[in-house]
């Protein structure tokens, strides 16, 4: 399943459009891009650079909590309690103090907010601050009670909020179909970073349709992944042809630990995951070449 990213790769060399972007840093650019994941081929883990397991799985946790705040993120990545997560940084560090410096905020923990970002929009939705909609609830009853349904569909694009975000949604939304006894996820994505980020975005939605499958008894099917502009950052171009030179492993298979329970938090909005459930959700089998750094756009 691998070719299919080092082709969205090669596609974005060949044929991308040099570009402007917010960042300043410019890219090669391609819009509208479409890759498809047989999940019960293997987990979709990139093995031609190291994937970023345990951040991965943080965030997800994270999200499904309804969580917004940077040192939350950090506490589930790292399994610690905040006392000793001084210096530690996560993929969203970056991006709360950036919303610290244009607030006003001084550099702590409570202030380390990104605004009604992934978390609360998938738990908390509304146009304001009212009582809020919880869609992970709601697409749980759905996919077991109306399975045949058209409608089942994840959410994080919420106009009237996006100036309170530190990042406007890039993964946007995830429409769920069941057929037979497969549950297969298509993710929308406006703005793809192809080489740091689509790795990760295609270990989180997979791992989001196994833990949506596993709570309504049901298997895996496709993971469809479903991008507007996929580009490749000028600083990054290196990186993505020594990525391209190296010959991908045999795909891991996932595996989640018994005791994991989603329903404790997703019944309870304030209920948090336990500190160690990040190493309740393993991949096997997984070997990878070395990771390749590249810099972040922010």
């Amino acid at each position: 399943m691998e070719h299919q990213y080092h082709q969205l790769l090669e596609d974005i060399l060949k044929h991308g459009q040099e570009t402007t972007d917010r960042t300043g840093v410019g890219t090669l650019s391609l819009f509208g891009y479409q890759c498809r994941y047989d999940l019960s081929e293997g987990f979709p883990a990139v093995t031609t650079k190291k994937l970023a397991w345990r951040a991965m799985v943080g965030e997800l946790l994270w999200m499904l909590e309804g969580s917004t705040n940077e040192r939350r993120l950090a506490e589930l990545t790292f399994g610690r309690d905040r006392k000793q997560l001084v210096g530690k940084r996560t993929i969203w560090t970056d991006n709360s103090d950036n919303q610290g410096k244009a607030l006003g905020y001084t550099n702590n923990d409570y202030e380390k907010e990104l605004g009604p970002v992934y978390g609360h929009q998938w738990r908390y939705f509304s146009a304001d601050e009212t009582e809020g909609f919880d869609q992970i609830k709601w697409l749980l009853n759905e996919i077991r009670t109306n399975p045949n349904s058209r409608r089942l569909i994840l959410t994080a694009w919420n106009p009237p909020r996006l100036s309170d975000m530190a990042l406007p949604p890039c993964h946007y939304s995830a429409q769920f179909k069941v057929y037979g006894n497969n549950l297969s996820c298509l993710l929308n994505q406006r703005s793809a970073d192809s080489f740091l980020g689509v790795p990760f975005n295609i270990a989180s939605y997979s791992l989001l349709t196994h833990l949506i499958a596993r709570e309504c008894d049901l298997e895996v099917g496709e993971f469809i992944h479903s991008i507007g502009d996929a580009h490749i950052y000028l600083n990054h171009i290196d990186q993505v042809k020594e990525q391209l030179s190296r010959e991908p492993f045999p795909l891991p298979k996932l595996e989640i630990d018994d005791d994991f329970d989603l329903t404790l938090v997703i019944n309870d909005y304030w209920r948090k995951f336990p500190s160690d459930s990040v190493d309740k959700i393993r991949l096997v089998g997984y070997n990878s070449h070395n990771t390749i750094k590249a810099p972040m756009a922010i």
